[in-house]
């Protein structure tokens, strides 16, 4: 006999398991400190390429070439950052995809039919709107992948200056939306912006990436083995015309991502623990002060709503991101027959899918690439990325603000571990031995109560003895034989 079907409802934003709770922690504590030095780095390239007299040595610095020439890396510093730092961050993206379709929220294909649902929608809807807004303005449709993109380290730093509290399954899935958005953001860059292949380079990537697959099935370790090796396979990914940050999500996607008997983490969460630092600490900041770097003005920043290249791109951040993940959500949960936690409101919803309109590192890449050879629209368009992004930031502070004492009451229902083992209370609430040990603990405290009561209650009965006997001296004249006497004064 077939087993019955679990016809009960599924529950969006549902709570999430313990380990999964756990790793999501872990992964945005480190992508919020790397949001922070990324606006930190953002702001710094702002006022060094705008300040009187900084913005030519900005210019400079960004232009200055080194590298290589030989081996077609002489390559300028703005250069190095995006094709070479961000390689660091595509290969922890793919790390977290690779994790996510093998032991996360990817690996169930109904818990994963929400997020990428999202994901798509958020990504198609943008390059839409930015489509549509061009084609009615005569513009060039060569950016329509730039409002695409999600910056999750961003968003969560918008969080933390804000000081709000969203609950975990809603950071988790921001989190998983990111992932997936990436992924597909790595696609558009290997498809769409490549023109020119070379293949003696490209199959020299290849078996490259070939080797290392195998030094990882074999189980050689050693960062002096790897670490040159990716070097090599970035280089000859760059030298192929292939944008070279694909090497690094390929890189990514390789490493096991599942544990093995006495392992208490997979190598790819290890190494992912390892490199995350380096990629949100430095990589991804240096990336930003090296691209973020436009000149801003009263006129530019007219010039962004004038012209329908720079409009796209913003209404397709705030717009588009905004309708098109609110809507995949929204779509996915009613032809799912899925319910709402009943913590969470659909305007939490809605509020999340307008902090995802925050499209900086990816879209700042697939800016120059989509406009290479105009150095003035690429700023235009990277100004117009800044203000998009800056705008949907603000709209999201303002949703998020007006629930954010709820959602602080969730997350510190989340957190609270009454019986101080390390685990949160709303996983053990099942588990008898947690009532046992609640019971032990209300036990202690009822009977340190108990010894409080009866002591204060001591200590006031002494103080009232004292208190008459303290009475009996000073009384005053006649008293003594009324009270003596019980004769009337």
């Amino acid at each position: 006999m077939s087993a019955p079907r679990n016809t009960a409802p599924r529950k969006v934003f549902g709570r999430l398991s313990l380990p999964e709770r756990n790793f999501v922690a872990e992964a945005l504590r480190a992508e919020t400190v790397g949001g922070v030095l990324l606006l930190a780095a953002a702001v710094a390239a702002l006022i060094w390429a705008n300040a009187p007299g900084l913005h030519d040595s900005y210019e400079s610095v960004s232009h200055f070439h080194f590298g290589p020439s030989a081996l077609g890396l002489n390559l300028s510093v703005a250069h190095w950052a995006a094709d070479g730092l961000l390689a660091i961050f595509f290969f922890v993206a793919g790390i977290e995809l690779k994790r996510e379709l093998v032991a996360g929220d990817l690996k169930d294909r109904r818990a994963a039919a929400l997020p990428v649902a999202a994901a798509l929608s958020g990504m198609a809807v943008p390059a839409l709107v930015y489509t549509l807004t061009n084609l009615s303005g005569g513009g060039s449709l060569a950016g329509w992948a730039v409002p695409t993109a999600t910056d999750i380290a961003f968003a969560l730093a918008v969080l933390a200056v804000i000081g709000t509290s969203l609950p975990s399954a809603l950071r988790a899935f921001l989190l998983t939306l990111a992932v997936v958005d990436d992924l597909f953001a790595i696609l558009i860059i290997a498809v769409f912006f490549t023109s020119t292949i070379d293949f003696l380079a490209l199959g020299g990537a290849a078996v490259g990436l070939l080797v290392f697959w195998l030094l990882l099935r074999k189980g050689v370790t050693g960062w002096y083995v790897y670490v040159p090796l990716a070097l090599v396979i970035w280089a000859l990914m760059y030298n192929s015309g292939v944008h070279a940050t694909i090497a690094g999500v390929a890189m990514g996607l390789m490493l096991r991502c599942t544990t093995r008997e006495g392992e208490e983490h997979s190598p790819g969460e290890r190494i992912e623990h390892l490199v995350r630092p380096l990629s949100a600490g430095l990589a991804v900041p240096l990336f930003a002060l090296f691209s973020a770097g436009v000149a801003i003005s009263g006129n530019a920043i007219g010039d962004v709503f004038g012209k329908p290249e720079t409009l796209g791109v913003v209404l397709g951040l705030v717009v588009g991101k905004t309708v098109g993940i609110f809507g995949g959500t929204w779509l996915t949960a009613r032809f799912t027959r899925a319910s709402l936690s009943e913590d969470l409101a659909w305007a939490d919803v809605f509020a999340v899918a307008a902090l995802a309109g925050i499209g900086f590192t990816v879209s700042l890449l697939i800016g120059e690439l989509a406009f290479e050879g105009d150095a003035v629209l690429t700023d235009e368009v990277k100004a117009a990325v800044l203000l998009g992004s800056l705008i949907a930031a603000t709209l999201a502070t303002v949703l998020l603000k007006l629930r954010n004492a709820e959602y602080r009451r969730m997350w510190e229902a989340e957190e609270r571990d009454d019986d101080l083992d390390g685990i949160p209370d709303v996983y053990e609430e099942d588990d008898p031995a947690y009532h046992l040990r609640m019971a032990e603990i209300y036990d202690r405290k009822a009977t340190e109560h108990r010894r409080r009561a009866e002591g204060i209650a001591r200590e006031n009965a002494r103080e009232e003895a004292l208190g008459e006997a303290q009475e009996e001296p000073g009384q005053g004249p006649g008293e003594g034989p009324t009270r003596a006497t019980g004769l009337p004064k």
